[in-house]
């Protein structure tokens, strides 16, 4: 998913994980997800959100991910923001993901023996230090030809943590990226404010893939990663970090949360459509990059029925409403 980035203000003084404000540990070995498959789901992404009273405004940190938004309370800017979001692009739910395999972002499991490897960053300063235990052979977004955000995305289930890259190139015995993030999965932590991460708005990336895996066994209990066209030079936490092309506060910030109104009829759709949907309505989605509007961001799997996909094409834009959050509005 290509689109616009834009390296925010480097913050006075970062955090000793390279602006990963609550950091740990890691470690690593590869095996993709390119077949239907448990999920080996030990560490989790993030804390829960249990014990978070129903109702409440979505989380200011990575518990977000996992918190059920359903009786959340609606932003008062709502009907401004999903006009704007409609009047700048396609208008219409499109899941970016199927069963082509560079169609969508991949991701690598990896666990301990994986030898960790240098990272040569472009922007380092907001970039995380230290080596990243991401297999040379990893799949990239887009394929190794492709031309576009070239994420590369490794789960780490032996030390609880993500290790993810935005224009990622291989070389010999290293990387080359544009930028990098390494997450502690058991913390609920920020990135240092105005850092970006592999994603423009300093967010993670894998919590907010759509799995098969998680859609064949019912259920998703995360929100999902969206992008739109035109963006606020903003950002709401768990966001860090501005990659907008206006300072209208009718367009959409960097983590702005969504979701499907509880009122939408979803009826019509079926097998993994459904669970989709179910999903957006309960988590729903989350503001993490500029591209094409209303794409949700997935996983490619040879499982995946494209007609069934199809379905979410017909859920039009005016059909979400936007999330209250607990935090405020951070301008760039």
């Amino acid at each position: 998913m290509t689109g616009k980035r834009k390296i925010g203000a480097i913050a006075a003084t970062a955090a000793t994980c390279g602006g990963l404000l609550l950091a740990g540990t890691g470690g690593a070995s590869a095996e993709r997800d390119a077949v239907a498959r448990g999920f080996d789901s030990t560490c989790g992404s993030f804390p829960s959100a249990e014990g978070v009273p129903p109702g409440s405004p979505s989380l200011p940190d990575q518990r977000a991910w996992n918190q059920d938004i359903s009786q959340s309370p609606v932003d008062p800017s709502s009907d401004q923001i999903i006009s704007y979001i409609n009047s700048h692009g396609d208008s219409q739910l499109h899941p970016d993901f199927g069963t082509q395999k560079l169609y969508g972002i991949p991701y690598t499991v990896v666990r301990s023996q994986t030898k960790p490897v240098r990272v040569k960053f472009r922007y380092r300063a907001e970039s995380d230090p230290g080596k990243y235990k991401i297999p040379l052979k990893a799949p990239i977004e887009g394929g190794p030809k492709g031309d576009g955000d070239r994420h590369v995305v490794a789960y780490d289930t032996s030390g609880c943590k993500l290790y993810e890259l935005f224009d990622a190139q291989p070389r010999d015995r290293s990387w080359k990226a544009g930028s990098g993030a390494i997450w502690d999965l058991t913390s609920a932590g920020l990135r240092t404010p105005g850092f970006t991460s592999a994603d423009a708005a300093g967010l993670p990336i894998f919590p907010g893939l759509v799995r098969y895996d998680e859609v064949a066994e019912g259920g998703i209990d995360h929100a999902i990663r969206v992008t739109f066209e035109s963006t606020r030079n903003a950002y709401i936490n768990p966001a860090s970090h501005c990659a907008g092309d206006t300072d209208s506060p009718a367009a959409p910030s960097m983590g702005l949360r969504l979701r499907l109104e509880a009122t939408y009829d979803t009826s019509s759709l079926s097998g993994q459509a459904a669970v989709i949907a179910a999903a957006l309505k309960r988590y729903g989605m989350i503001n993490a990059d500029n591209g094409s509007n209303w794409f949700i961001s997935g996983s490619s799997n040879k499982g995946w029925s494209n007609g069934q996909l199809n379905q979410l094409k017909t859920i039009p834009g005016s059909a979400f409403e936007v999330v209250q959050s607990q935090a405020a509005v951070e301008t760039c």
